[in-house]
């Protein structure tokens, strides 16, 4: 099951390999196991890409992709998973991540006015970066290792569960 269904959300090798807009990058999606659905693949994908979707940069998912072609693991979805960090998400996200790291450091939060300009972001970032990074940091290592345990574990049951059914 969980191969059946990531196989029907994911895009084919071949969709990916053939885009034009893929340039350079055609050779390397040529390597096998950056498509193998497998337990050992989806969870290390799921730990890239939960890891750069912490990470507070412009381009997450070029990060994730290059993680996972360096780490030999399923691409898509550790590019996919970037995407838990959007407009939307990013907000709260990231001033979660502040306060972790406020609280990490022993420091007080500051309260701030968001502000969407060069001037506040040069001297607000300024301020807090430090609780910031490290919050973001923390969060990363957290959220990834929390994403590879409990896909190897589901993994893990659900074969279990399914040899079980097939026996009795």
């Amino acid at each position: 099951m969980p191969r059946k269904l990531l196989k029907r959300y994911l895009p084919s090798e071949h969709h990916l390999r053939d885009a034009r807009s893929m340039g350079l990058l055609r050779s390397c999606f040529r390597e096998p196991s950056l498509w193998h659905l497998h337990r050992r693949s989806v969870a290390n994908a799921f730990a890239i890409g939960l890891f750069m979707a912490w990470v507070p940069v412009p381009f997450q998912m070029l990060l994730a992709g290059l993680a996972a072609v360096l780490a030999r693991v399923n691409l898509p979805i550790s590019v996919g998973l970037v995407w838990i960090t959007n407009p939307i998400t990013i907000p709260p996200m990231f001033y979660f991540a502040y306060r972790v790291g406020a609280q990490l450091l022993g420091a007080e939060p500051l309260t701030f006015e968001f502000e969407l300009s060069l001037g506040w972001l040069w001297h607000g970032l300024t301020q807090v970066w430090q609780p910031f990074l490290l919050g973001c940091f923390t969060m990363a290592v957290v959220s990834s290792l929390a994403g590879l345990i409990f896909v190897r574990v589901f993994w893990r049951v659900y074969v279990v569960r399914r040899r079980r059914r097939k026996r009795g």
